[in-house]
């Protein structure tokens, strides 16, 4: 198996864990909110802190579920332009988004990893549960990094897939 096979595996691989995690993180949301709601109207006390936890799973949602949704090329593009023109251009047009996007990703995973770090130095809770924000901040980060690399395969496979 050659290096880009290995490395397209690992990058399928890791966007698969990541999106298991957010869809744990979208059951956990659905249990929360439902549990809430009986408590709420059941017993007239809503579960404390709630909408912290929800919110901190959306945060996870969200985040883990962004690579495999650039693996599958789930995002909103504006293809039918670009796909009407001379293959060459088409290249030179992923070759720029490609290059806009791993720039964007490494920018957010940078300025994750140093944003938690701050976070974390100051002590920064949630104000009912006092949960820490900064591990979702690296969460950030780290999902950042695997998009990252998703944009790196897929600009690979625009260079590659000429040579099959």
């Amino acid at each position: 198996m050659n290096a880009f096979k290995r490395y397209e595996k690992l990058v399928i691989l890791l966007s698969k864990w990541f999106n298991i995690v957010a869809g744990i993180a979208m059951v956990s949301m659905l249990v929360l909110i439902t549990a809430d709601i009986i408590a709420n109207k059941a017993f007239k006390s809503p579960i404390p802190g709630g909408i912290e936890f929800v919110s901190f799973l959306a945060v996870a949602a969200i985040a883990f579920a962004i690579a495999q949704t650039q693996l599958t090329r789930g995002h909103i593009e504006v293809e039918f332009i670009a796909a009407r023109l001379p293959a060459l251009a088409q290249k030179i047009i992923g070759t720029l988004v490609s290059i806009f996007l791993i720039i964007l990703f490494f920018l957010l995973a940078w300025r994750s990893f140093i944003y938690g770090n701050e976070i974390r130095l100051i002590g920064e809770v949630s104000m009912t549960r006092g949960i820490p924000f900064f591990p979702f901040i690296y969460a950030i980060g780290a999902c950042a990094i695997v998009a990252l690399l998703v944009v790196i395969l897929q600009l690979l496979q625009i260079y590659l897939k000429d040579d099959k």
